[in-house]
C-alpha cells in the first residue's frame, strides 16, 4: 500500500456494516477461549494496547477505554450526587466497577457477568483496566444472569448500570434490551435511582438500534436522555441512554460539576469534567430527531439483532 507501513500480521476483521470492516491489527494474542457463551480473545495491538474482544465485537480497549466508560458512569453518578448502592450489569474488565469505586460516598456495589472465564482473564491479563478494583471490600461479584438477579433481588440501588456486549444473536446479550428486562431494572432501583444504558453506535448509519432502544426505554422510564462519546476503536460514537422517573438535569453548571467530583471522587478522570458532561449532554439533531420519528420498542418477542461478528485471520 503506497504511503503506509503495515506492521502487523495478524487482522481482526470487525464488521460495522455490510458494506464497512474495521480492521485491527493484532500483535499478540494474550488469550483466547471459547467459553459456553462465546468466544473471547484477548490482544495486544500497536497503536491502542491490549483489548477484549468477545464474538469477533471489539469490546475495549486500553488506548481508548476511559472515552466509554467514563461517560458511561460518570453522568449517572454526577446526577445522583452521592451514590451509595450500585448494581452493574456485564463489564467483565471491571472498568466500569473501577469508574463507581472512584465515589467515596459508594458502600456498595454489585457487580454481575454471565461468563466467569472473561472475567478471569479480564483479571489476569487487563489490570490496566480494572486496577484492582475486584479486590475492593466494597466490590461483590456474581458470576451470573443478569436477570436471575434482578428477579430475585430484593435490594435497591441508586444506580443501575447496563453494560453488556453487543446483542448480537450468537451472543448471550440480546433479550436484555428489551422492555420486560428495563421493566426489571426499573423495579430494583431506589427512590430517585437512575438506569444508564450502552445503547450502540450512533453513526448515521448505524442509529436504528439506539433510537429503538430510547423508544423502549420511554415505555418504562419517565425521563430518557441520549448522550454519546467517540470512541476511536469503535469507529463510530457511542451512545447512551440515561433514565430516570424524576427530571434530569440537562444543562448542569461546569463548576459546579468540577466541585463535586473534587470533593467525592479520587483519581484523575480524562474524558469528564464539567465542561465536557455540559457538552456531552447536548447530542446533535440527527439522533434527536431519529429518537423523536421512532416508534417501535425491542420486547423479547421481538428483541435486537446487532449487526455482523468478525474473524481473526
Amino acid at each position: 500500500m503506497p504511503g503506509a507501513e503495515l506492521r502487523a500480521d495478524l487482522w481482526i476483521s470487525e464488521y460495522i456494516t455490510p458494506w464497512d470492516v474495521y480492521q485491527h491489527g493484532v500483535s499478540r494474542i494474550l488469550a483466547h477461549r471459547k467459553t459456553r457463551f462465546q468466544e473471547m480473545y484477548i490482544v495486544e495491538t500497536g497503536a491502542y494496547g491490549k483489548a477484549l474482544v468477545l464474538d469477533g465485537k471489539w469490546q475495549s480497549c486500553t488506548g481508548d477505554e476511559f472515552l466509554y466508560h467514563e461517560p458511561l458512569v460518570q453522568p449517572a453518578m454526577i446526577q445522583h450526587g452521592a451514590p451509595k448502592r450500585v448494581l452493574v450489569l456485564g463489564g467483565g474488565e471491571g472498568a466500569t466497577v473501577r469508574e463507581v469505586l472512584r465515589w467515596n460516598s459508594v458502600e456498595k456495589v454489585t457487580m454481575v457477568d454471565i461468563d466467569g472465564d472473561v472475567v478471569d482473564a479480564c483479571r489476569e491479563h487487563l489490570p490496566e483496566m480494572h486496577e484492582g478494583a475486584f479486590e475492593d471490600p466494597r466490590l461483590r461479584l456474581i458470576i451470573g444472569d443478569a436477570i436471575e438477579v434482578l428477579d430475585t433481588s430484593d435490594e435497591r440501588w441508586d444506580i443501575v448500570i447496563t453494560d453488556l456486549s453487543d446483542p448480537i444473536e450468537e451472543g448471550p446479550s440480546f433479550p436484555l434490551f428489551t422492555r420486560e428486562y428495563f421493566e426489571k431494572a426499573r423495579r430494583v432501583l431506589s427512590s430517585g435511582g437512575l438506569l444508564v444504558v450502552q445503547a450502540g453506535p450512533v453513526a448515521p448509519a448505524e442509529l436504528k438500534l439506539h433510537a429503538r432502544l430510547a423508544s423502549t426505554l420511554k415505555a418504562v422510564f419517565t425521563h430518557v436522555h441520549s448522550y454519546a462519546s467517540h470512541v476511536p476503536t469503535y469507529a463510530s460514537p457511542w451512545g447512551f441512554l440515561l433514565c430516570r422517573d424524576e427530571a434530569l438535569d440537562l444543562h448542569p453548571d461546569p463548576v459546579a460539576v468540577d466541585e463535586l467530583l473534587a470533593s467525592r471522587t479520587t483519581g484523575s478522570l480524562r474524558a469528564i469534567d464539567g465542561i465536557a458532561l455540559a457538552g456531552m449532554l447536548q447530542g446533535p439533531a440527527y439522533i434527536r430527531d431519529a429518537i423523536a420519528r421512532e416508534t417501535k420498542i425491542y420486547t423479547l418477542e421481538e428483541p435486537p439483532k446487532f449487526f455482523g461478528t468478525g474473524s481473526a485471520g
